[in-house]
């Protein structure tokens, strides 16, 4: 199953392309722009408090079918009134 490269930020709706090299996720795939993971978040996902990683870049075309076979997602995620920062779990 292919992660589902979400087109969003949650925090400030800036559009993450799925070549986009400034998307952070989580391990449930909530995603978000470098922007946000760094100065509001601190790294840290404020739904599951889990840790903020760079999300893989998907290739257009590969041996496993790329975006071709498994396009990024559409279906915009934003969290109501923006983000607060994840407090420690």
């Amino acid at each position: 199953m292919a992660l589902e490269l979400r087109p969003n930020c949650e925090c400030c709706d800036r559009d993450l392309p799925p070549q986009s090299r400034e998307a952070y996720m989580c391990s449930y795939e909530c995603t978000f722009c470098a922007d946000c993971t760094n100065a509001v978040l601190h790294g840290r996902c404020p739904n599951c408090h889990g840790e903020l990683v760079r999300r893989p870049v998907r290739p257009e075309a590969g041996p496993a079918g790329g975006l071709a076979k498994h396009p990024a997602s559409t279906k915009r995620k934003l969290k109501l009134g923006g983000c607060a920062p994840a407090t420690a779990a």
